[in-house]
């Protein structure tokens, strides 16, 4: 009766079931918490509130490709970071989730594939599934920053290939694309008649300048390319629900696919439009919805710096961008028995392997939790490894 596309499988596994038995128990330190909403951020400025009742919101006024007013905004946020883009070349969504929905079943029959570099969001995949279309992992190697395994990647393109997805910065390395890796994808993209689907996200959250990184990909007509992105990150706003996507490339091929995705869009009609309203209010205070993010971040990131110092069998791994950190730990135990241990510890943090991160030992710990909550947390995984290691009694 069901498809097989939505037959997940939905037995628990004994780490899902041991994280939800601690969860409900007070007193855990959630290192994982990646909802800007529920980590004791600043609330939303009553101004910003008030955006959302906006009287026209009364008349349902549809338009695919979403209201030009907010797509305008969009495009004057692109010109806030220097790009120059046409409201013309836009198309809202409810998420970049939906995005990817979008641009799978307008690229992709069934069975046919896109490439993605790994590590991933474990999410891409469901989406995928759920397009039946079948995602190509290609892993990156690491030489002091993640890089992309290009010959991993030749070897990945077959001639039911329709796309390249990437995150640029990477979810949850951080790695941004360099210009070279940009070439090289613009160069294979081009070879082989590929589209490129770039989800930017967490684009301006970097820790730090570097003159190798890419720029938006907002900017490349050399290929057909999708860059996505929305409120949930850029602006702390997981809960209004606005994403879109950006369409470059050769006047032709950009041309059917805006004309394309808007009849995919006037399918669902999926964004509301309160949001549609207050998005432009929303845009215009991006500097002040960003700023405590990326305090607490830079906080978070400088307690692990300290926390993992050169002594330390823990391993900070260099992190360029986004919410996230990964940490490698010593083989003294599996990436579940790291995870387990540190529960009986009150303390929760995510397997690498959830995120494809390549090898054992990884462990993912969001930047976003409460300070002072996120010290305590790294303090009792450090104890915990240092003790493994003989280097310090049990906490």
């Amino acid at each position: 009766m069901f498809s097989d596309r939505t037959a997940w499988i939905t037995r628990p596994s004994p780490l899902s079931v041991a994280i939800a038995e601690r969860r409900a128990l007070p007193g855990l330190i959630d290192l994982t918490a990646s909802n800007p909403t529920a980590v004791d951020l600043p609330p939303l400025a009553p101004e910003l509130i008030a955006a959302l009742a906006d009287p026209a919101v009364g008349r349902y006024d549809p338009d695919p490709a979403g209201p030009l007013p907010a797509r305008a905004a969009v495009a004057s946020y692109y010109a806030s970071l220097g790009y120059a883009v046409d409201p013309e070349h836009l198309r809202l969504s409810a998420s970049t989730s939906e995005a990817y929905g979008w641009l799978f079943n307008l690229l992709c029959d069934r069975g046919d594939a896109v490439v993605v570099g790994h590590p991933s969001y474990p999410l891409l995949d469901d989406l995928a599934r759920l397009e039946g279309v079948a995602l190509t992992p290609v892993g990156s190697t690491w030489h002091g920053r993640w890089e992309l395994d290009l010959d991993a990647l030749d070897e990945a393109i077959t001639p039911s290939t329709r796309a390249i997805a990437l995150v640029h910065p990477n979810n949850p390395s951080g790695a941004y694309v360099t210009l070279e890796l940009r070439e090289a994808l613009l160069a294979r993209c081009r070879q082989h008649g590929l589209a490129l689907l770039v989800d930017e996200v967490f684009l301006e959250y970097p820790h730090r300048e570097d003159p190798r990184r890419a720029p938006s990909f907002v900017g490349c007509d050399e290929v057909l390319t999708f860059t996505l992105s929305g409120l949930s990150k850029t602006l702390a706003l997981p809960q209004m629900k606005l994403g879109w996507v950006h369409v470059g490339g050769p006047d032709a091929l950009r041309s059917e696919a805006l004309r394309r995705l808007e009849h995919i869009a006037d399918s669902f009609l999926s964004v509301g439009a309160p949001v549609l309203r207050a998005a432009p209010v929303w845009l215009r205070h991006r500097e002040a919805l960003q700023r405590p993010v990326r305090e607490r971040i830079a906080r978070n990131l400088a307690t692990l710096k300290r926390a993992i110092t050169a002594e330390s069998p823990v391993s900070l791994l260099p992190v360029e961008g986004g919410w996230s950190a990964v940490l490698r730990l010593p083989a003294t135990r599996d990436d579940d028995a790291w995870v387990l241990a540190l529960l009986e510890r009150g303390v929760l943090v995510q397997p690498g392997y959830f995120f494809d991160v390549p090898g054992d030992g990884h462990m993912v710990l969001s930047l976003l939790p409460r300070t002072d909550q996120f010290e305590e947390g790294v303090a009792r995984l450090s104890a915990l490894v240092a003790e493994d290691c003989g280097l310090t009694p049990a906490r």
